[in-house]
């Protein structure tokens, strides 16, 4: 009896949210990690009672009118950029953003550099067309003229 009356009690607590706000909480939930799990799962996914508490926490936000930046900015304080899966693009999450692109550049710049350095070598080192071939070759392609055609 106690139990479905602190249930009930909590259905009540719930605030109401149109179909468009559900979404939008729903979408938040989505990009919000579960500060305890250690999967990364979004809080969307988390049975953890964090997660719920997190849960309920973005619904009311939602419910009250503030903004999805607000909502972000509220839990980042809170838990930190780590609760955020998409974080800001901005400070030190501008690091985590660039670190690829700059190693892919690195890596492409290495490559280029390489391979101008090859075409350059071999073009040095070209020698004269009667040379490249080996002594055997040049004797048998010898042989096989002054045969002529059988």
């Amino acid at each position: 009896m106690l139990l479905s009356l602190c249930l009930l009690g909590g259905a009540l607590a719930a605030p109401a949210l149109t179909p468009a706000q559900e979404a939008r909480a729903v979408a938040i939930q989505k990009n919000l990690r579960c500060p305890l799990c250690d999967t990364g799962e979004s809080i969307a996914e988390s049975r953890a009672d964090i997660s719920a508490k997190m849960r309920e926490s973005v619904r009311e936000q939602v419910a009250t009118g503030r903004t999805d930046g607000d909502i972000y900015v509220y839990f980042s304080q809170r838990y930190g950029n780590f609760v955020l899966l998409d974080p800001p693009k901005t400070g030190p999450g501008l690091l985590l953003w660039g670190t690829p692109l700059l190693a892919l550049a690195a890596g492409a710049g290495v490559l280029w550099g390489l391979l101008r350095r090859g075409r350059a070598a071999a073009a040095q080192q070209s020698p004269e067309p009667e040379t490249t071939f080996d002594p055997y070759l040049t004797q048998v392609q010898r042989e096989t003229r002054a045969r002529g055609p059988e």
